[in-house]
């Protein structure tokens, strides 16, 4: 690792102009290009405290051991100097789009003598005119199949058109009637060319000027009574009007647009391109990209500009480019735009109108495609087997995790402290075993913490304390199988319920994985140590560098971003994330609707809901007689007491009730039945709970979620 010190310019040796720059590393290579309106205090910014730099910026700097810049006069020329280099020397930090296929045109080539309609990809030529881009070479080839009954233009390559006028016969195409056949004479050079003309005007959006003619000669000819050419005329109107579906109307004036929309998350970023042409969608692009610097939306659109028009002029760039975000600065990528053009280009944010309906659509597919590459790394079986195998060689494990929990915190400024746990099994989602923890702030009889403020590490010791008591509590419930002994009525797979089911912590992951670094992992790692358990691994994983922490080591391990590996464990990290602050949102919110409820002793969840579903309103209920109150199912006298003195404000300190058997608990008792708390993912079919907590076997898990 270089220190970036060693290789800092001196002052004064950078000048205060535009200008690109280039890290290189010991090896001489290339590995970030950028651009500066400055190029002084650009670079400056990079030669700071090291705590002070975004991550990313913070593995380059320290990965380069050289800086060298090129001054240029404007920043429009810097922009067009950074697409040329990022072309060139493909350097690793910046943002490279993994799908950068060429995709198809439908070309006309006006520049032959006989134009010909071909599917075309790669560089444009000049003299050529070109539509699309499309997603696929067939929907160009359905689309010209059908114009070519109405415009029957040359699509044969240049050795079969020799060959015709060679041998003075046509090709299939010319004999059922898609082809003027200009190759036997039947048409000359200038009548071929009129139709190639009329194809390339339909295919631009002037559609409305041709169906029509076509219609006024099809009722000529019905009234002169030549009903074969009209029926003919007939059909090919049909053809056109076919056509013209595959490229529906989107908006209503003739616009010429290009539609950018950008779905990302911390790591991945998804980019979709609609071209509008003539008021038509004429194609649609996209890529999918790692963030392997630190770049906002504006830098993704930036980049996704200099990718769609670093190699086009003329119309291949539109009149109007519609953005989700804009570059910052916005003038010089505008002035490039127009430059490559040759006439003014709208950059902007859509507002309002059919202009943000269709930029939504946009965005939504973008979403989704960001989304499909994710689901397709993680339903292939090799893929999945491979991400396993590097996990256990990375942390040396001795064989694949092939059930892996994860565990996450999340609170809002201290309150409402909850914790996740998802499952993995064999490298997929496992949501039935999804589990939600309040955190408490004590692991079974022992006061963990209490006034000293509730944080990540002391949460995370605790529920990872509380789900392995559980375990160990299911383990001694069931009996250990000595000596290979399988006890009546229990299978050797482990213990069972009495649908077959496994019990809900009755085996044990490989692997535990935290969200978190070093103190979250020593603090999980530890509370496995108190309880004994000692053959379960244990490593976290860093949001900021997506370094994997192990227990005992000062130093994390890196695996590779294009590991598989480390894209499993990245996806069962955001899993527990979601998980996580989707059920401390919905907390926060019951408790926010509940209000002065929550002071009541011994009053759960239900009730509260019960309650205020009852009355309408913590008003009126404050409002109601103890009899009132009792009418609520689920409320006992004694509860309708404790909660009309609450809301009078002397609440007695009233004691704890067990909802399921209606006995008043003593507080350790009360303390006991809310030190659990396991809910299942929403949605997920409910398992019957045979576990209880110790002491609290006449409560249920969700009784005690309602209770705590």
């Amino acid at each position: 690792m270089a220190d970036p010190s060693s290789y800092r310019p001196k002052p004064g040796q950078i000048p205060d102009s535009p200008g690109v720059y280039r890290f290189r590393d010991d090896h001489r290579r290339v590995i970030y290009v950028g651009k500066a309106k400055s190029l002084r205090q650009r670079l400056a910014s990079y030669f700071q405290d090291l705590a002070n730099l975004h991550p990313r910026t913070r593995t380059m700097v320290t990965t380069a051991a050289s800086v060298e810049w090129t001054v240029v006069s404007t920043e429009v020329e810097a922009l067009q100097l950074e697409y040329s280099w990022i072309k060139e020397f493909d350097p690793r930090f910046n943002v490279k789009y993994r799908d950068d296929k060429s995709y198809p045109y439908l070309a006309v080539t006006l520049n032959e003598e006989f134009p010909r309609v071909q599917v075309m990809r790669g560089q444009k030529k000049k003299g050529v005119r070109y539509f699309g881009p499309y997603g696929h070479a067939w929907a160009i080839r359905d689309t010209v199949d059908l114009l070519l009954r109405v415009f029957p233009v040359r699509t044969c390559s240049a050795g079969v058109f020799k060959n015709a006028v060679r041998t003075d016969r046509p090709c299939l195409l010319g004999y059922i009637g898609k082809c003027a056949a200009p190759c036997v004479g039947r048409v000359d050079a200038e009548e071929h060319r009129e139709l190639a003309e009329e194809f390339c005007d339909f295919m631009a959006g002037r559609t409305g000027t041709y169906i029509r003619r076509l219609e006024a000669r099809m009722t000529e000819a019905a009234e002169d009574m030549e009903y074969e050419r009209a029926a003919r005329l007939r059909d090919d109107i049909e053809a056109l009007r076919k056509a013209m579906e595959k490229n529906a109307v989107v908006l209503a004036d003739a616009t010429d647009a290009d539609l950018i929309a950008v779905s990302e998350d911390e790591l991945e970023a998804a980019v979709q391109i609609f071209h509008v042409r003539g008021g038509r969608v004429r194609g649609q692009r996209g890529w999918v990209t790692d963030k392997v610097e630190a770049v906002t939306t504006g830098g993704l659109v930036e980049h996704a500009l200099q990718q769609l028009y670093g190699e086009e002029r003329g119309d291949a760039v539109p009149k109007e480019v519609l953005v989700p975000a804009l570059p910052e600065p916005v003038e010089p990528v505008q002035e490039w735009l127009s430059g490559r053009r040759g006439s003014q280009v709208s950059l902007r944010i859509p507002q309002r109108g059919d202009k943000k309906a269709l930029m939504e659509t946009v965005e939504r597919n973008a979403l989704q495609a960001l989304g499909l590459h994710k689901t397709k790394r993680a339903s292939d079986l090799t893929t999945r087997s491979r991400a396993l195998e590097e996990i256990a060689e990375a942390l040396g494990l001795d064989s694949a995790p092939l059930r892996i929990e994860c565990y996450d915190i999340s609170h809002l400024q201290g309150e409402d402290v909850v914790a996740s746990m998802v499952v993995f099994e064999d490298g997929l989602a496992r949501k039935s075993e999804y589990r939600r923890f309040q955190i408490k702030g004590r692991v079974g009889d022992t006061q963990v913490w209490h006034g000293e403020g509730q944080d990540d590490v002391r949460s995370m010791h605790e529920v990872v304390a509380r789900r392995f008591r559980r375990y160990l509590a299911e383990k001694e419930r069931t009996g250990e199988w000595a000596d290979g002994e399988v006890p009546e009525g229990e299978e050797a797979s482990g213990p069972r319920e009495e649908d077959g089911r496994p019990r809900r912590f009755a085996y044990p992951p490989q692997l535990v994985v935290v969200d978190g670094g070093a103190p979250q992992v020593a603090a999980a790692a530890r509370a496995l140590d108190e309880l004994g358990i000692d053959d379960i691994a244990v490593c976290g994983l860093a949001k900021r560098l997506e370094e994997v922490w192990v227990p005992g080591e000062g130093d994390p391990v890196i695996l590779p971003r294009t590991s598989e590996g480390l894209y499993l464990l990245q996806r069962v990290r955001d899993e527990a994330h979601r998980f996580a602050i989707t059920y401390q949102r919905k907390k926060r919110t019951k408790r926010l609707r509940s209000g002065p409820l929550d002071a009541v002793p011994g009053l759960g969840e239900a009730r509260k809901q019960a309650l205020v579903k009852h009355f309408g309103s913590v008003k009126k209920l404050r409002a109601a007689t103890i009899e009132q109150i009792c009418e609520v199912p689920g409320v006992g006298r004694k509860t309708a007491e404790t909660i009309a003195a609450a809301l009078a404000g002397s609440a007695p300190s009233a004691p704890a009730v067990n909802t399921a058997t209606g006995e008043i608990m003593d507080s350790e008792e009360s303390a006991e039945a809310q030190d659990w708390v396991a809910e299942r993912e929403p949605g997920t079919a409910t398992v019957p709970d045979h576990g209880p907590a110790p002491d609290t076997a006449d409560l249920t898990d969700r009784q005690r979620g309602q209770d705590s």
